[in-house]
């Protein structure tokens, strides 16, 4: 039986740096992480945006593995953004037909929002959710699942039969710190081991999965020019995972004027004020807590995948 191929992909945004330095160091001190029996590669993602400290080139690398945006690069390369380049590139080199095939991919990021640390999970499948399941019953995360939203598309990980955000936080951009470093080698080793469970069959798995499903985002007040009218409001800064209730204070403008929050109770905000949304007219995400019972289509698929030979 062949050994689970996995991928490990850090910097995929160019000024996130912890997890670049951690796969470098683990690259000279092999005790750092434990692979667990995984045939493992690992590969910076956007090494030309890293070098000059910045989230990309020309456009962000993980909203680049679009179906359609890659067919259209793949015919005409010549008309292509380097991050479409370096998305053809990942892919013919560790994709599920690249020249180094991988079943899954770990892909490793920070954030400058108040979250703590947590998964992320695009769409819903069933390998996916497993393997989420997992690493949430061994360290305890949060579990976002990103959905429904259909101004960001084209994530890394789903052009791999089975992916995994971990996020860690918050750090700011091109800040290295040991606490985020330590805490993403522990997420990382609790994904392999999760796997090696899986391939053993060993693997323990919960009755349920919770997670925050992802509603809509939300951006901040604007004027007619566009310029921004508002700020993100003190009583929320720094609550992520706090749940709202209507008419709790959301923004604040220059002249102290509250604009509250007028959805239905219970929605919980994320990624609040996260410094590499405001690009992308993003100041929070609101999400659902659901509860999902745990299926055993969602098991079964993850002991596919990695027990084919």
């Amino acid at each position: 039986m062949a050994s689970p191929r996995v991928l490990v992909v850090a910097g995929t945004h160019g000024n996130e740096v912890n997890a670049p330095w951690l796969i470098e160091q683990w690259a000279v001190h092999e005790e750092l992480i434990d692979a667990c029996g995984c045939v493992v590669q690992t590969v910076m993602g956007n090494p030309e945006a890293r070098a000059v400290g910045r989230r990309y080139l020309d456009r962000d690398l993980n909203r680049s593995f679009r179906p359609d945006l890659l067919e259209q690069s793949a015919t005409h390369p010549e008309r292509c953004d380097r991050e479409m380049l370096r998305a053809l590139e990942l892919l013919g080199e560790f994709g599920p037909e690249g020249q180094t095939p991988c079943d899954l991919v770990v892909d490793l990021h920070s954030t400058t929002a108040a979250m703590g640390n947590c998964l992320v999970v695009y769409g819903r499948r069933p390998a996916d959710l497993a393997l989420a399941a997992l690493v949430q019953s061994s360290l305890g995360l949060q579990v976002y699942l990103h959905e429904a939203d259909a101004a960001q598309q084209g994530f890394l990980v789903e052009r791999w039969p089975c992916g995994l955000v971990i996020e860690v936080g918050p750090v700011p951009q091109g800040v290295r710190r040991h606490d985020i470093v330590q805490q993403t080698r522990l997420a990382l080793q609790a994904v392999f081991e999760a796997i090696a469970d899986v391939v053993s069959g060993a693997a323990s798995y919960p009755h349920q999965l919770v997670l925050h499903r992802h509603l809509k985002s939300v951006d901040l007040p604007r004027q007619a020019s566009g310029k921004v009218a508002a700020l993100i409001h003190p009583q929320l800064q720094d609550r992520d995972w706090i749940p709202l209730l209507c008419g709790d204070p959301l923004f604040v403008s220059a002249q102290g004027t509250t604009i509250a929050y007028e959805g239905p109770d219970g929605a919980i905000p994320v990624f609040i004020n996260e410094a590499a949304y405001a690009e992308k007219a993003i100041a929070l995400s609101l999400t659902s807590r659901e509860e999902w019972p745990l299926s055993q289509d969602w098991t079964e698929a993850l002991a596919l995948l990695l027990n084919r030979t």
